[in-house]
């Protein structure tokens, strides 16, 4: 009678366990889900959840606001072109002292300029483009000012423009604790890629010869210049990006995946 009592209990205890399973068996193996980017393939990484719609449109704004509150226009109408052209004694020191030696040795006038003033800096709108791995970032900064320059025999100013453009890489790290930044990578200027034009003004020919040789000075000199000047801003603003913004960015880079870049 034991055995069988004993029977009746433990068939009334697996009756009770079938009906709160509703009478639907648990798979054989039923695991959490995976953290995103472990234990996949990256080609099965799956997307991320982005508090940006538009992570490259905020980077882009947040760049350029940053730039303009960094004081860039005001660093590029304070470059001491006007030094570089009238070295005085003509001891600049290290290489652009021995450039401007060769260049005025040949140009007496050089020492004459009259007057020389920047006017008009421009920030441009910025250009993004991803490395094909989809770890990097490109930054376009297109720069632009005008040069108000007084010369000997000329009775007016002539106004040149010039436009350069400065590309910064920008790349994801995570740091110890796990935290991602966006960092400075190469920041350069492409070589001849500065355009000076004649805005306003007329050059007449005993003087063509002085205007030639500034504008090859500046060519020589000028991206150098800039690109010391503007790169160390660039490196300050990604450090005071917003949060979510940097998080967003470095998450796509560190992943490989393709932003899209709305039009």
């Amino acid at each position: 009678m034991f055995q069988i009592g004993a029977l009746i209990v433990l068939c009334e205890l697996l009756a009770q366990s079938t009906a709160q399973l509703g009478g639907l068996p648990l798979p054989q193996d039923q695991s959490l889900p995976l953290p995103l980017g472990q234990g996949l393939p990256s080609y099965m990484t799956p997307s991320l959840p982005l508090k940006h719609k538009d992570p490259t449109g905020s980077l882009i704004g947040g760049l350029t606001s940053g730039l303009l509150s960094e004081g860039l226009l005001k660093v590029l109408e304070n470059l001491p072109l006007l030094n570089i052209l009238k070295p005085g004694d003509g001891t600049s020191g290290g290489l652009l002292g021995n450039l401007l030696g060769t260049l005025t040795s040949g140009i007496p006038l050089l020492n004459n300029i009259i007057d020389l003033k920047i006017t008009n800096p421009q920030l441009l709108e910025l250009g993004l483009v991803q490395s094909p791995d989809g770890h990097r970032l490109y930054v376009t900064i297109p720069l632009g000012l005008d040069l108000e320059l007084k010369l000997p025999m000329i009775t007016s100013l002539l106004e040149l423009k010039l436009k350069l453009n400065i590309t910064a890489e920008v790349l994801a790290v995570r740091d110890n604790q796990g935290r991602v930044h966006l960092v400075l990578g190469d920041c350069i200027h492409s070589p001849g890629n500065l355009h000076i034009s004649i805005l306003k003004g007329v050059v007449p020919l005993p003087v063509q010869g002085l205007l030639d040789g500034i504008t090859d000075i500046l060519n020589k000199v000028l991206p150098e210049l800039v690109q010391g000047k503007v790169c160390p801003l660039v490196n300050e603003v990604l450090r005071h990006l917003d949060v979510t913004l940097v998080h967003d960015i470095a998450e796509l880079l560190i992943h490989g995946l393709q932003f899209v870049f709305k039009i």
